[in-house]
C-alpha cells in the first residue's frame, strides 16, 4: 500500500502534533508511521494494546457537506 488517506478530527490533531513534538519528527507522516509500527511491534512482542479508543473514531470525522451522489440510483446513471 503506498498512500492512505485520513479525514481527522481536532482532538487527534492535537494528540498528533504532541506526539510529533514528543518524538522529535517534523512530518505528520512519520509520525503516524511510527505510531503504527510501535502499536503493531508492541502486539507481535506479546504485549497488549488496546485497541478501544479508536473504536467510532471514524464515525467523528466530518462528513462531506456537499454530496456528491443524492441517492443511490445516481451511482450507476
Amino acid at each position: 500500500m503506498r498512500q492512505i488517506n485520513l479525514n481527522v478530527t481536532a482532538e487527534f490533531e492535537r494528540d498528533l502534533r504532541r506526539f510529533m513534538k514528543e518524538r522529535k519528527l517534523s512530518r505528520k507522516s512519520d509520525a503516524i508511521r511510527v505510531a503504527l509500527h510501535e502499536a503493531a511491534t508492541s502486539k507481535a512482542a506479546g504485549g497488549e494494546y488496546d485497541f478501544r479508543p479508536w473504536l467510532g473514531l471514524g464515525l467523528r470525522a466530518p462528513l462531506r457537506r456537499k454530496r456528491r451522489f443524492h441517492s443511490e440510483d445516481d451511482l450507476w446513471s
